[in-house]
């Protein structure tokens, strides 16, 4: 059996090095002329990790660091609104989250794959599917199963599904950075004020990942993004300034979602998976994991794709709608609604430290189809 994967992203490497591992012969096609070390960092909670278990490439993951210390949501000030212990999540799931840069992990996944197989620099013109076929630049590939790992503006998906109306804007922009490690100890946290967020995350190389966010108009930039972090972020509690300040390179990227999800994840001998399928919101750090999730059930389910859109569609929806939710939570800006969202939340702690975990027990207890 022959697949072909369109997209070299976390979703489509994983697809198909689960392919690979049920003995198919997988082809995976990316537009980009070479797997480039960008983006910025990344969640892998534990229902991802287990995924990655089983494409062997848990281990090498497992070799950096996962969330240590304190944790939690912060105010501006520096206060906590509520906080835990990451290893408690580590006890409760069995796994930790552990966090990596974007082109750790692809590097990871891609390694699995013989040069021929990974043909970079070869987008997709077209696809076919009801037979399979797949229009290259270097001519016609035919297929048994296609999958349409191509991202938020997935031409496949537009093709397949034209009346959909694709992704939305959320109203929000984001900022990533990658700097060095201060020293000394630094609080995995995020911080919540008037709209905006800003997150500090410990890469397993020595590095920090910070990301933030704040509503902003469609397509809105600055013409110097660090200054834009400073004037927006500048006089919350250190280490937030320090770590602005350090950054070399800032990307931004407006944050948007499928807010309608789709009818079904195929059509015919395509399969869509990852973002392409059912593109999040950021807020809990799952649009990976999810990916990753898809890529294995996928490969049980190859010769069955209405399967496969059982198992996932109703799944990924509710996750992306929680994300949505807490995107929605975080944003809050009516000083009177963010008093009563800490205030809730702070209670919330109090009254147990399993208590906000256990709301995650849904999404952090999948495991992968044996």
């Amino acid at each position: 059996m022959r697949a072909v994967v369109i997209g070299a992203g976390i979703g489509g490497l994983a697809a198909g090095v689960a392919l690979r591992r049920r003995g198919w012969e997988v082809t995976v096609l990316e537009r980009a002329p070479a797997l480039e070390p960008v983006g910025a960092g990344l969640a892998v909670a534990p229902n991802a990790l287990r995924v990655l278990d089983a494409l062997g490439a848990g281990e090498r993951i497992r070799e950096l660091s996962g969330l240590q210390g304190a944790a939690g949501i912060r105010r501006p000030d520096g206060t906590w609104i509520t906080r835990t212990d990451a290893s408690k999540a580590a006890d409760r799931y069995g796994e930790p989250v552990i966090v990596v840069h974007r082109a750790t992990l692809v590097r990871t996944l891609a390694e699995q794959f013989a040069p021929g197989d990974l043909r970079l620099g070869l987008p997709a013109d077209d696809v076919d599917p009801e037979t399979g076929q797949v229009v290259t630049a270097d001519g016609t590939l035919t297929a048994d199963l296609v999958v349409a790992a191509d991202g938020l503006h997935s031409p496949v998906r537009a093709k397949l599904f034209p009346t959909h109306p694709g992704p939305v804007h959320t109203g929000v922009t984001s900022w990533r950075i990658v700097v060095p490690h201060p020293g000394g100890t630094l609080v995995a946290a995020e911080t919540w004020g008037a709209g905006k967020v800003f997150g500090v995350a410990v890469l397993g190389d020595g590095r920090v990942y910070c990301y933030a966010t704040a509503p902003a108009a469609e397509g809105g930039r600055a013409g110097d993004e660090k200054a834009e972090m400073l004037r927006l972020f500048g006089d919350w509690h250190e280490p937030v300034p320090s770590l602005i300040a350090a950054a070399t390179e800032v990307v931004r990227t407006d944050i948007r979602c499928l807010d309608e999800p789709l009818l079904r994840f195929h059509i015919g001998r395509v399969a869509l998976l990852g973002d392409a399928a059912h593109a999040m919101t950021p807020n809990l750090g799952q649009g990976a994991c999810q990916a990753l999730e898809d890529a294995v059930v996928l490969a049980r389910h190859a010769d069955d794709l209405p399967r496969y859109t059982a198992e996932r569609l109703t799944r990924t929806t509710e996750v992306a709608r929680a994300s949505r939710r807490v995107g929605r939570m975080a944003n809050l800006s009516h000083p009177l609604a963010e008093r009563l969202r800490n205030a809730g939340m702070s209670l919330g702690g109090r009254l147990g430290p399993g208590l906000i975990l256990r709301q995650m027990d849904p999404i952090l207890t999948w495991r992968p189809p044996t």
